[in-house]
């Protein structure tokens, strides 16, 4: 469950606040992109994250859940149909808000929020560590690449002239045990 903010609401109380909320979230659903004050942009963020988790589910119980906060259909087949399938394989952090400076009226702090749609680029465990690992195999590579294939050749030489080897061993013991035994019986 969200926690509860503190502080004065963003409209008269708390239906007003959270009808305010619903059609921020329908026009960032709608357009992708809004501009408004940085505090409605901060209270926006949790209830739309919230929102697209839900749509990525994607059943009807959650287009239901959904349906009781944006009442404007198109808005949640939009965000069903054309959002969720662009941020399925994002585990979060679904919107962006960058701080623009003040408004000229009455000089209030001002954000653009909007949804983050890019595809996921996994992050290199650290800076240090992929900076020095990243040449080193890529050098070891190809000179691995190399012995594999000189050892995967030679086991098969190697193999049959053990074979070989072995047969001619074989065949040795053979005549030798033919020689003893040719002997204990003169």
């Amino acid at each position: 469950m969200p926690k509860p903010t503190k502080g004065p609401r963003l409209g008269g109380g708390p239906a007003h606040e959270r009808l305010l909320l619903a059609n921020l979230a329908t026009a960032l659903f709608t357009h992708k992109r809004i501009t408004t004050t940085e505090t409605k942009a901060k209270r926006l963020r949790p209830l739309a994250e919230r929102l697209i988790t839900f749509a990525k589910r994607g059943d009807l119980h959650a287009r239901r859940r959904v349906m009781t906060v944006i009442r404007d259909k198109s808005a949640v087949h939009e965000l069903f149909t054309e959002i969720a399938p662009l941020v399925a394989e994002r585990e979060g952090g679904y919107t962006r808000i960058t701080k623009i400076g003040n408004r000229k009226g009455d000089n209030a702090p001002m954000a653009v929020i909007e949804l983050v749609l890019e595809p996921v680029n996994p992050k290199p465990k650290s800076a240090k560590k992929s900076a020095a690992a990243a040449p080193a195999p890529a050098a070891e590579e190809a000179p691995a690449e190399e012995t594999v294939e000189e050892t995967t050749e030679a086991p098969a030489e190697d193999a049959a002239a053990d074979e070989s080897a072995a047969d001619e061993t074989s065949a040795d013991e053979t005549t030798d045990a033919a020689d003893e035994s040719a002997e204990e019986s003169k």
